[in-house]
This record gives C-alpha cells, structure tokens and sequence, in this order.
C-alpha cells in the first residue's frame, strides 16, 4: 500500500486548518449574524460552509494516491464558487430591496479581521504547494481560500462603515465584491476539470 508524500501530507495539514477554522467561524458567524440582523455576516457564514466543502473535497483528493479523484473534485469546487455567488447575489439584492438595517458588531468585526489574515496566510501556502506538487486541487481550492479571505475584508468593511458611519448598506453590499472573484475562479474550476484526463 502506497503512503502519502511528505507535501501531500503537508496539504492535507493546510486544508485540515481550514476546515478547522471555518467550522468555529459557522458557529461564530451564526451567532453575530442574528444578533446584529447582518445580511454580510449571514452570507459570509455560508461561504465558511463553502469553504468546509471545498476543503473536505480537497483532503479526500490528496488521500487518493492512485490519483483517480483529481477531475471530480475540480467540479465539486467550481460548482462551490457557483452556489457562493449565487447566495451572496440573492441575499444583497433582498437586504438591499427591503432595507435591512442591521445593528453594530463589534464580535463580527474582530472575526472577520482575524479570518481576513488567517484565510490569506493559508490560501498562499496553499498555492505555493500546489505550485510545488503540481496539484490543480490544491491550487484551485486555495484560490477558494483567498476569496474567503476576500470576502472577509469586504465583510469586515461593510461591517466598520455600518458601525463608524452608520451606512447600513455597505452590510449587504460588502458581499457584492466577491462575485466577480468568484464567477471568475469557478469558470477557472471548470476549466481545469475540462482539461483533466
């Protein structure tokens, strides 16, 4: 039986971190999106629930050593940028169209600040091993990493304008940054399955 390399065991490492840190943050974010009525935190917690999905997708790739699952797990996670766009689309248009007016969190700001930094530190050595090993998963699926690290500081934004300047829009409307990343990375996603054998 065939073992698992030191990088590949590294990358597993990388995603297990993430997921780790993406199933507090669901509980975290939960919690503040209905304490503040916040359409930014409520959607950036299910980008978290994503984000577990694309880093359970990866690990069981990387565990795969006859390498069978590469092309499957490309479209899992293209087809997870696709559900995250179309969210965060739907939610901004309703909170916007209704005029939610959310209240101020000071919780959601300081995790939105911390995830920022640790999504960003996670997502480049992401790619810098799936660079190394020549892992299109790896690669892709930190491409998802960045964009939760995105997304937190659009969120994080949103967040500080509503609490310093009252403007309750830029809650919802922090989450409209994402799309073009996302739409953008899922058409990548595609791309690479598409061209796997």
């Amino acid at each position: 039986m065939s073992t698992l390399s030191a990088p590949v065991r590294r990358g597993i490492v990388l995603e297990s971190i993430t997921l780790a840190w993406n199933v507090v943050g669901v509980i975290v974010l939960s919690v503040t999106a209905l304490a503040a009525r916040s359409v930014a935190l409520g959607g950036f917690g299910v980008d978290s629930l994503i984000e577990i999905l694309a880093s359970t997708v990866v690990i069981w790739e990387l565990r795969d050593v006859k390498g069978t699952r590469q092309r499957r797990a490309l479209l899992y996670i293209g087809a997870a940028f696709i559900a995250c766009t179309a969210y965060v689309v739907i939610i901004t248009v309703l909170a916007l169209v209704h005029g939610v007016h959310p209240e101020h969190s000071p919780g959601g700001i300081v995790w939105t600040a911390l995830t920022a930094v640790a999504m960003f530190a996670l997502a480049a050595a992401k790619a810098r091993l799936g660079q190394r090993i020549g892992n299109p998963v790896l690669i892709t699926e930190g491409r998802v990493t960045l964009v939760d690290g995105l997304l937190a500081s659009a969120v994080l934004v949103g967040l500080s304008a509503n609490a310093l300047a009252g403007w309750w829009w830029a809650d919802p409307g922090a989450g409209l940054v994402i799309v073009y990343y996302a739409v953008r990375e899922s058409r990548e996603a595609f791309a690479h399955y598409r061209a796997a054998v």
